[in-house]
C-alpha cells in the first residue's frame, strides 16, 4: 500500500465562508453537484472524487467553483450514498466501521457511472440539437458537448478511485491529481495510464514520508509524467479543510489549488 487507510484526521478541520455558486442534481441513482465556467463550456471537465465528508461540504463545492472559474465544468458526485462523514466527528464515531459500507464495491460504480455520464449524456445532447436545427449556430452559443479530456480531481478518500480509474486508453480518466491520499495500493499506481501529480502534507500520518518516496519510485517506473509537491507545516487534509486564518496553511492550500489547474492546462488542455 502506497498510503495507509484513513483516520480521524480525514475528518477534522475548519469549514471555510463562502456561497457555492453550482448546483445539485440527479444522475441515475446518487447525487452530483455541478458548476459550470462562465462560457458554459463543457469542452474539459473536471471529476472531483471528495474525501469522506462529501460533495456537500461547503469547502468542496466552494473548491468545485474555483475550478469552474478556471474554464472547466466540474462534476462532483456524491461516492457514499447519502451517507458522509460529518465534519469533526465526535470521539464516539468509528471510521473503520464506516468504511466497511464504503468500499470499492460500492464506490467503483458511481465513479464509472460518472465517466459514463460525462463521456456520453452531453455528446447525446449536442447530436439532439443539431437534428433538430433547433440551435443558434454563432459562435456565441454555448451548447452542451462531450468533454474533450476529463480530468480527476481526488482529496484523501476520493484519490484511490482516481488512481484506480486514470485509463485513458480505457476511455476513462485523462489526468489524475490527488492531494494527501489514502488506501491507495501500489499495484492500483503501478498500473495508472496517464499524467498524476500528488500535494503532500509534511506531516501525514496517511501518507508518511516512506510511503511518498514508495510513490515517486513507481512512478517514475511507469514512465508517465508526474509531480510530487511537498507542502511544509501543514497536515493532512489541508487542502480542503486548512484553517485560513494559518498564514501558512492558507499559502499552502491555495497553492496547492494552483498546482492541480497547471497541471491540467499543461496535460489537460495541450
Amino acid at each position: 500500500m502506497t498510503s495507509h487507510a484513513p483516520s480521524s484526521c480525514c475528518y477534522k478541520g475548519v469549514k471555510h465562508e463562502g456561497q457555492p455558486v453550482g448546483s445539485l442534481s440527479t444522475v441515475k441513482d446518487f447525487e452530483v453537484y455541478t458548476s459550470y465556467p462562465e462560457n458554459k463550456s463543457t469542452n474539459y471537465a473536471v471529476l472531483i472524487l471528495t474525501d469522506v465528508i462529501g460533495h456537500k461540504f461547503n469547502n468542496a463545492q466552494l473548491i468545485a467553483d474555483q475550478f469552474a472559474a478556471n474554464g472547466y465544468f466540474v462534476f462532483m458526485p456524491d461516492l457514499f450514498h447519502g451517507d458522509p462523514v460529518p465534519l469533526n466527528r465526535g470521539p464516539d464515531f468509528v471510521l473503520a466501521k464506516w468504511l466497511e459500507g464504503h468500499g470499492a464495491e460500492r464506490v467503483d460504480p458511481i465513479v464509472e457511472a460518472s465517466i459514463t455520464e460525462l463521456r456520453e449524456k452531453y455528446k447525446v445532447k449536442v447530436v439532439l440539437y443539431l437534428l433538430s436545427n433547433a440551435i443558434d449556430r454563432s459562435e456565441n452559443y454555448a451548447y452542451p458537448i462531450a468533454p474533450k479530456k476529463i480530468a480527476a480531481v481526488g482529496y484523501c478518500f476520493g484519490a484511490k478511485y482516481v488512481v484506480r480509474h486514470l485509463h485513458p486508453k480505457q476511455n476513462k480518466i485523462d489526468v489524475g491529481y490527488v492531494a494527501h491520499p489514502s488506501f491507495v495500493e501500489a499495484d492500483e499506481l503501478k498500473a495508472i495510464g496517464g499524467p498524476f501529480s500528488i500535494s503532500a502534507a509534511e506531516t501525514d500520518t496517511i501518507f508518511p514520508t516512506e510511503k511518498r518516496h514508495e510513490s515517486e519510485i513507481i512512478l517514475k517506473e511507469t514512465g508517465l509524467p508526474y509531480q510530487i509537491n511537498l507542502y511544509s507545516g501543514v497536515v493532512h487534509g489541508f487542502a480542503v479543510r486548512a484553517d485560513l486564518s494559518d498564514r501558512v496553511a492558507k499559502y499552502a492550500k491555495e497553492n496547492a489549488f494552483l498546482q492541480a489547474v497547471e497541471w491540467f492546462e499543461e496535460y489537460l488542455k495541450n
